[in-house]
């Protein structure tokens, strides 16, 4: 009897090791398979390294480059990203980040990966919720002094041509939307507290050699890194070094890695269906050409 138990003992712990060694060389294959840094363009990637306190001075840094000029943000702080809305009959608004500036201007922060017919009326309602926030309600007098409002995109499709206009606009840089309240015969700013601020990443294809902002270079490293496999010298290390030092897949939990697998999952899947369904449109629009024809 004693012996039977031995035996039994000796292959539990067989399979036991067996069993660990099995997922340890599973998960060394996924993390191989992922590359080596945390794609930032999948909902796990862009709150990972822009959704923490503790690297915070990432989303600083993303930040005064898209304002490089205009202003200079020295702090943030993370304010909750749910709000219901003041009435039963309003929708509730869900934002990827929201934080409130050291000079008390508010930023929503938002990475889109597909196509939104409505997106800019999206980014319009989630301002105005801010703003109807500012004042208490029943307040009287005429004091209405409003904080800046910012609303800042990253999207991975291009805002006009996937629209119904078509156009194609002619700037510099046509990757970069800086939107404000303007007159629109004199070109001045009429209200300079409300801003859109929008990256069309599809549309930035600058190389190494063309990077010639620190905009620039963080466009680039976002569109770029889940395929790099190290810092590469033309990036400014001092702004750069603390994403390639976190984001390694290597260093992420077993808890983050299959998160991270998930969000990147649901992103391949997502854009699966949208390249599929646009494909089949395009057969319908040519089949429909040519009977018309």
């Amino acid at each position: 009897m004693f012996f039977l138990l031995i035996i039994l003992v000796f292959f539990q712990f067989i399979i036991v090791y067996l069993t660990d060694n099995q997922l340890i060389n599973i998960m060394a294959r996924s993390k191989k398979h992922l590359g080596r840094y945390v794609d930032p363009r999948t909902d796990f990637g862009w709150k990972f390294y822009f959704g923490r306190e503790d690297n915070k001075i990432l989303l600083i840094e993303f930040l005064n480059s898209l304002f490089h000029g205009e202003k200079i943000i020295s702090d943030l702080r993370y304010k909750p990203v749910e709000h219901d809305g003041d009435y039963e009959e309003m929708r509730r608004v869900v934002f990827d980040l929201h934080c409130i500036g050291s000079d008390g201007e508010v930023f929503i922060i938002e990475m889109q990966q597909l196509f939104q017919e409505f997106f800019k009326d999206r980014a319009v309602y989630y301002t105005s919720r801010l703003i109807n926030k500012q004042l208490a309600r029943g307040k009287k007098g005429s004091d209405y002094y409003l904080p800046e409002v910012y609303f800042i995109g990253i999207l991975e499709f291009d805002m006009d041509r996937n629209g119904s206009t078509g156009i194609s606009r002619v700037t510099e840089r046509p990757y970069f939307y800086d939107v404000a309240l303007c007159d629109k015969l004199t070109k001045e700013i009429f209200y300079d507290k409300l801003g859109y601020k929008m990256i069309s990443l599809p549309l930035f294809n600058k190389q190494p050699e063309e990077l010639k902002t620190v905009m620039d270079q963080w466009l680039y490293l976002l569109k770029h890194l889940s395929t790099m496999d190290r810092l590469p010298s033309f990036l400014d290390k001092r702004i750069f070094g603390l994403i390639f030092e976190i984001g390694e897949i290597g260093k992420l939990t077993e808890e983050e890695l299959m998160s991270y697998e998930a969000s990147l999952k649901h992103k391949r899947d997502a854009e699966s269906v949208f390249n599929s369904a646009k494909k089949s449109g395009e057969a319908l629009g040519h089949a429909k050409g040519l009977a018309e024809g």
